[in-house]
């Protein structure tokens, strides 16, 4: 039996529910606010007065070989991940050349073998700071990756050196969950390093490896998503915010300023505080209950400060990917990314280049133009840029949820006939692109087990 679902949003959760719904066999409409596709994981096309146009996303996202969800999904529709996905082994080092990679001998080796070398020929650590932490992961594999409910990633890491925390736990932390140490839940941390180190990954990449975008955010995943979704009869509604829902029988009636129409279920794939509002209106106990748990989130910032100037030294790393020293509030990026539209790969960018480059600060407090001062400080003495010049700072101010222990998310069901999905749905994983996929498919599969018996009208 076909059913006619709606799904609200087009963020990269929505849109895996409206490919898996489609694939189902449901005759599928996909609503969208903006005029433009992938929510906070999108392409951003600028027209600087005088200057050509230019093509950045609003933050930069790394994936790893353990997204399996994604990269199936990205393949499904027709995405080369060859072609868009710049594969890198586990590298977090710095502009110094200190910190912890995988030496080339140890990346055929089986996991956590490899990972193993990496942390024996960590450069810049001592013997002590290599047993504090083959010590701490040796307790958290004996645990099975467990911990109390309360512990935070701090707390979980006492033991490791300064050295250890600085280079490794810090950076991990921030970028995996996008909340710091002292606050982020120990749990979801150990569900992060269990899955990349042990999982399984997605041929022909083992699971910790680090996928980096050659390509915008739109190409990634969206525009082949919208591609698939239209030449399989989908309707999609770019530019109609939703204004409200309201049960009409065993359906549900979806208003927009120019549509109206009524569905045998719906999928709610909007930010979590836009989602709580639609959903406190409705006359239901249990979206009452799924409304207070999504307000209660606690949201933060992800900035992206693109830069441009001199390298006379040309890119210090190897790969495009550098981790950045944020010891404090005055060096607040975690990671530099060499922008695929500028010079094209590390290795051929040239001394004389002046690259386009994108320092990610997670968990960011400051104000815009506080930011863009340390950055361009951060970027000078640690990448040697000289005179670097902002080419456009983007804030997503309510990134992610603040992943702190023992965080009560809200459940996949909203109401009968009403799904939610987003990455801050109740998983066992931060805010990622990977959990923003699995939650969902996961509304899909829902749809396909209960959604039958909710369409059919009560006896």
């Amino acid at each position: 039996m076909s059913l006619k679902v709606a799904v609200i949003g087009a963020g990269w959760a929505g849109l895996a529910a409206a490919v898996r719904s489609v694939e189902r066999g449901h005759a599928v409409h996909v609503f969208e606010a903006s005029r433009q596709w992938g929510g906070r994981a999108r392409r951003v096309a600028l027209h600087p007065a005088g200057n050509a146009p230019l093509t950045l996303d609003n933050g930069q996202h790394i994936l790893i070989g353990a997204y399996t969800a994604t990269l199936g999904l990205m393949r499904q529709v027709g995405v080369s991940l060859e072609s868009v996905l710049l594969p890198m082994p586990l590298d977090l080092r710095f502009a110094d050349g200190t910190g912890l990679y995988t030496p080339a001998w140890a990346r055929r080796w089986p996991t956590p073998l490899d990972t193993l070398a990496s942390v024996i020929r960590a450069s810049g650590w001592t013997w002590t700071d290599r047993w504090s932490f083959i010590q701490a992961a040796r307790r958290w594999q004996r645990q099975g990756f467990q911990c109390l409910p309360e512990e935070t990633v701090a707390s979980l890491c006492e033991g490791v050196t300064q050295r250890v925390h600085e280079d490794l736990i810090e950076p991990l932390c921030v970028a995996a969950l996008n909340t710091l140490a002292h606050h982020a839940s120990g749990q979801v941390f150990l569900n992060v390093l269990r899955d990349a180190l042990l999982g399984a990954g997605t041929p022909p990449w083992r699971s910790s490896q680090l996928l980096v975008p050659n390509a915008d955010l739109g190409r990634l995943f969206p525009d082949a998503a919208v591609h698939w979704l239209l030449a399989r009869g989908a309707q999609l509604h770019p530019g109609q915010r939703v204004s409200g829902l309201s049960r009409h029988g065993h359906q549900w009636r979806v208003i927009t300023p120019s549509l109206d129409g009524t569905y045998d279920h719906v999928i709610l794939a909007t930010h979590p505080t836009a989602a709580a509002q639609m959903v406190s209106r409705l006359a239901e106990s249990s979206a009452t209950t799924w409304a207070w748990v999504a307000s209660q989130l606690r949201h933060e910032a992800i900035a992206t400060v693109y830069l441009q100037g001199d390298l006379p030294q040309g890119w210090p790393g190897q790969y495009p990917m550098l981790a950045l020293r944020s010891r404090h509030a005055q060096e607040p990026a975690q990671f530099a990314f060499l922008h695929p539209g500028s010079s094209g790969s590390a290795a051929r960018c040239s001394r004389s280049a002046q690259p386009r480059v994108a320092l990610v600060a997670s968990a960011c407090r400051l104000d815009r133009e506080a930011l863009e001062r340390a950055v361009c400080d951060q970027a000078q003495e640690q990448l040697g840029i000289r005179s670097p010049q902002v080419v456009k700072t983007l804030i997503e101010k309510q990134a992610t949820f603040v992943c702190s222990p023992g965080l009560q998310r809200p459940t996949l069901q909203v109401a009968a006939g009403l799904t939610a999905a987003g990455d801050y749905i109740e998983s066992p994983y931060p805010a990622t692109l990977e959990a923003a996929v699995r939650s969902g498919l996961a509304a899909a599969d829902w749809v396909e087990m209960h959604g039958h018996a909710a369409a059919e009208p009560a006896p």
